[in-house]
């Protein structure tokens, strides 16, 4: 077999045709989440807190030295890292509402009883042959 055969069963697959989905829809989904997070939650937010804009948020370690240009600002950027933070909140709660669901589908599929399948013809045949000698007369 060979190699370029393999490949190709292997992208057939059904798992890895479903992760490549799952990896696209979650870049999107980080995106959209990111977007939702700088530009519709954390507005209204600063605005409560006095105007005051998280993505600029920072301690200053070390300002900016105009005079030269080889000395950068070194700053801790804790707005930042709080805009991250309410992302990852954002996205843990999705995911636990999609796993919810799909526990809660799982546990009512178990709780529902299994249908029994009908019988064949050969099991039908006989549960007549065995009522027929059950309601013959015994010598």
């Amino acid at each position: 077999m060979g190699l370029v055969t393999e490949f190709k069963e292997f992208i057939a697959r059904g798992n890895v045709v479903d992760l490549a989905v799952g990896v696209i829809i979650g870049a999107s989904f980080g995106k959209i989440v990111t977007s939702l997070v700088e530009q519709v939650v954390m507005p209204p937010i600063g605005l409560l807190l006095g105007r005051v804009d998280f993505a600029n948020l920072k301690w200053v370690l070390a300002p900016e030295d105009l005079s030269t240009e080889a000395v950068e600002e070194v700053a801790i950027q804790y707005g930042a890292f709080i805009n991250t933070l309410i992302q990852f909140a954002i996205v843990a709660f999705v995911v636990f509402l999609l796993v919810r669901g799909i526990n809660r589908m799982r546990r009512e599929r178990a709780a529902e009883p299994e249908a029994v399948p009908a019988p064949t013809q050969t099991e039908a045949l006989l549960t007549e042959i065995r009522d027929e000698l059950k309601a013959r007369p015994r010598a």
